[in-house]
């Protein structure tokens, strides 16, 4: 998966390949073999052959995509891109014939649906929850309106783009 990652106002090219708990991640013109161990306080041990990092990630509330990494004491601010998904036109909560098509930013398992289908939503207003590597992103309707659509379903995977839900 080839992603643009915007680190404290500095772009990176990054490309992740993962395989269980073994993660192989290109940032740049540098490259990692990882190994990845999960807790169930959203905490992760990346393991870089004989060096242990101990990483905290937290979703923001906006834009999509967007979280917050404590590394060895410093907090960073990331924004994760896909680009082909910038190519095609088609980013998170674009407007087509007056609706929103909630996508979702990144590959993941939906944990939690907000809403109901039919149900009148305000801007703003949270629809679905993805999980990625512990780390929970609400994703948001842009308009206020009616849910007219809702694919997500609690436990299923989904891959970066995939409408979740359409509000019009």
């Amino acid at each position: 998966m080839k992603l643009i990652a915007n680190i404290d106002d500095r772009e990176h090219h990054v490309t992740l390949d993962r395989a269980g708990l073994s993660i192989r991640a290109q940032i740049d013109d540098r490259c990692y073999e990882l190994t990845l161990r999960e807790f169930s306080d959203g905490g992760l041990l990346l393991i870089d052959g004989s060096e242990l990092h101990n990483c905290q990630c937290n979703a923001n509330a906006a834009p999509p995509g967007s979280f917050s990494v404590n590394l060895r004491g410093s907090i960073y601010e990331v924004q994760i891109t896909d680009p082909k998904r910038l190519r095609s036109g088609q980013a998170a909560g674009t407007h087509d014939h007056g609706e929103a098509q909630i996508r979702a930013t990144m590959p993941g398992k939906v944990v939690r649906i907000l809403v109901e289908l039919g149900a009148t939503v305000e801007a703003g207003a949270g629809i679905v929850v993805v999980e990625a590597m512990k780390m929970q992103n609400e994703l948001k309707t842009p308009k206020a309106g009616s849910v007219t659509k809702l694919n997500a379903v609690v436990g299923e995977t989904v891959n970066a783009g995939d409408v979740l839900a359409v509000v019009e």
